[in-house]
């Protein structure tokens, strides 16, 4: 019986793979994400991304004209973005523009936050990876045994609600409902895997 084979190791590439793919055709201003942060004709706000992790709705954001503020308070994860960053950069070309709007923190967002006078956060916590596809479960469960289960998840979004001034949109597994003490969301924008709680801080 053969040995089960070691799990590969995290990366984070902003050039090629995935990530390269979803900029080049992932559906542009259109997609769920950049209509939930509020990215329309004419409006892109200032981001904040609360949860960095690899980096990837960040650089997608940047990658439609948004200034993106990524904080990451994990020491390998938050190294391992740096030194992505830095690659895009190096890589010139539109790499290179995007990674220029991507300024990232190292620190706790809950403590953060409150600092940087968000217009738009944006978070992410840590939840069952709830995809088909093996790779993806892989990917996640590696990250998770990195940075853990973001047990203070509930805290983090309140911060974020104290402190945005536009909106704040967290990302959800789309039949998982939100822990019953965060108020109901202004509105919802749902994938088949994945859905978009907007919580509205102002009318215009």
């Amino acid at each position: 019986m053969s040995s089960p084979v070691p799990p590969l190791p995290l990366s984070i590439d902003f050039t090629s793979g995935a990530i390269e793919h979803r900029r080049r055709f992932g559906g542009g201003r259109g997609q769920a994400l950049a209509r939930a942060v509020g990215i329309k004709p004419g409006v892109t706000p200032p981001i904040v991304d609360a949860t960095a992790g690899l980096g990837r709705d960040s650089f997608l954001l940047a990658s439609l004209g948004a200034e993106v503020m990524l904080i990451e308070r994990n020491d390998t994860i938050h190294a391992m973005l740096a030194m992505a960053i830095a690659a895009a950069v190096t890589a010139g070309g539109i790499h290179a523009e995007i990674a220029r709007r991507m300024t990232l923190l190292h620190g706790d967002a809950k403590f953060l936050l409150s600092g940087l006078s968000p217009v738009v956060v944006l978070v992410d916590p840590m939840h069952p990876p709830r995809g088909k596809s093996a790779l993806v479960k892989a990917e996640m469960r590696r990250l998770r045994a990195v940075v853990g289960d973001d047990e203070d998840k509930v805290a983090l979004i309140n911060a974020a609600l104290a402190a945005a001034s536009s909106r704040v949109v967290v990302k959800w597994p789309a039949k998982e409902p939100l822990p019953p003490s965060l108020p109901p969301p202004s509105h919802t924008i749902a994938g088949k895997t994945t859905r978009y709680d907007v919580f509205m801080r102002h009318f215009a």
